[in-house]
């Protein structure tokens, strides 16, 4: 499965982690190029301080981490990262991670509960091992160019979670619940397609494939009769 979007999944993302002052003040600045002086009155500050959280928003956004070019590459190591979570193995888990890993979890206006910042190996790690469950209805995708993933039910898009690889590890992983934004993403693409029949992945997951739509978990129709609601940060969540 393809899906594109008119900005980035991790751009949105990261635009989202942004105070609402710095994101409106960069946005308006960098990429509308509307002069700060007539952004300073709708933010009630003064002309300095609206150009020092414009400031703030492009180094944020600057420093996001630019993804290997590699799309094989990248594959290799969602695959080892979403093996690693099927079968609970903690340490590779971390090992697939960079030290200073972030996970950002958006679930819009619809499931603010889902909106989460989680940093470090270790941290990021459990929040895979705990949405583990989840791995049958997990299917490879690209994901504005990269390596992702995402999850489906019943022809339903449920998530989408894209990945930036660099150096031939995970240093962030974008997760998308906002019930709006998926929608408009699942008119562009076949689900059913996208849900039909196991990954094939090259190497030791080969078998069943890193996304387990067979193996421990079954191929229950609905993610929740997998293992009930609410413990998966990774997974699909209804709110």
């Amino acid at each position: 499965a393809i899906l594109a979007d008119e900005v980035g999944l991790a751009m949105m993302v990261v635009l989202g982690t942004l105070t609402p002052a710095e994101r409106l003040s960069f946005v308006l600045h960098d990429l509308f190029a509307v002069p700060f002086e007539e952004i300073a009155p709708l933010l009630d500050r003064s002309v300095p301080a609206t150009r020092q959280l414009a400031s703030r928003g492009r180094r944020r956004v600057q420093d996001a981490p630019v993804p290997d070019t590699d799309l094989a590459g990248q594959r290799a190591v969602v695959d080892a990262f979403f093996a690693a979570a099927r079968e609970g193995d903690f340490d590779a888990l971390v090992a697939v991670l960079d030290p200073d890993v972030v996970l950002r979890a958006d679930g819009g206006t619809a499931r603010p509960g889902r909106s989460i910042v989680v940093r470090g190996a270790r941290a990021v790690a459990g929040q895979a091992a705990v949405g583990r469950r989840f791995a049958p209805f997990l299917r490879p995708a690209v994901v504005n160019g990269t390596a992702g993933a995402v999850t489906v039910a019943n022809g339903r898009l449920l998530s989408v979670l894209a990945f930036t690889v660099a150096g031939g590890r995970i240093v962030a992983m974008d997760v998308l619940y906002d019930t709006d934004r998926l929608d408009r993403l699942a008119a562009a693409v076949d689900l059913h397609q996208a849900a039909a029949g196991p990954h094939k992945a090259a190497g030791p997951h080969k078998a069943a494939g890193p996304y387990g739509a067979a193996g421990p978990y079954g191929a229950a129709s609905d993610p929740y009769k997998a293992g009930g609601r609410g413990s998966g940060r990774l997974g699909p969540t209804d709110g």
